[in-house]
């Protein structure tokens, strides 16, 4: 497994759109994409408009097929709202969430 750490900076007034917009494109991915097992979001405590999306794949290859294949149109109204940082590949050592 590995995870997609994507950084996002949002201005106000698209926030909640954004944060609409991307429920619907994370859902549409794990249920479309081989290989995509979901993601969640986190909101910055201290600066609301710096979001972190975070998505599990089964392997680097899956991501990559996506990310190459698709050149991330999926996620093109997401960048219509809000500006992409970073996006950084982790590979997973563990979980224990539940």
């Amino acid at each position: 497994m590995i995870r997609i750490i994507y950084s996002w900076k949002v201005v106000p007034e698209n926030l909640e759109e954004f944060i609409e917009t991307w429920k619907e494109t994370t859902n549409t991915i794990h249920e479309e994409v081989e290989g995509a097992r979901g993601s969640f979001m986190l909101q910055s405590e201290v600066d609301p408009c710096t979001i972190k999306t975070i998505a599990r794949w089964d392997s680097l290859d899956h991501w990559k097929r996506f990310w190459n294949k698709t050149e991330h149109s999926q996620m093109q109204s997401m960048h219509d709202l809000g500006k992409r940082i970073s996006v950084e590949v982790f590979n997973e050592i563990d979980d224990f969430t539940r």
